[in-house]
């Protein structure tokens, strides 16, 4: 079960078009934010959508793909592990910030065939 320790599988949309930059290094990295949504009734018996965002980044081949093919609204499926970091902000303040670093990535829909 190794393999299971730090493993995240997420089907959603892109919330925004990937920002992608190419570093120094000759490494390209893209960050993305995408929505998850699941449905319950609640107490009331009313339908309730419960949305979630999600901080992705990817980096070589998988950061290639999302500038290539990725766009806003994207329905896309995509695996990967957790990182959280920390750094102090323009204030000195302290911010946690937690991430899903892509493994893998897989388009499911576009955007003009959604349905709610």
């Amino acid at each position: 079960m190794t393999s299971l320790k730090n493993k995240v599988q997420l089907i959603g949309y892109l919330g925004m078009d990937p920002e992608v930059r190419d570093l120094q290094d000759g490494k390209k990295v893209a960050r993305f934010s995408l929505a998850t949504s699941e449905y319950y009734k609640n107490g009331g018996g009313e339908k309730v959508n419960d949305t979630q965002w999600h901080n992705i980044i990817a980096w070589g081949n998988n950061a290639k793909f999302a500038e290539q093919y990725l766009k806003k609204g994207q329905e896309v499926a995509l695996e990967g592990r957790l990182s959280h970091r920390t750094y102090n902000d323009k204030d000195g303040m302290k911010r946690y910030f937690t991430e899903v670093v892509v493994s893998q990535i897989q388009m499911l829909r576009s955007n003009t065939s959604r349905q709610n």
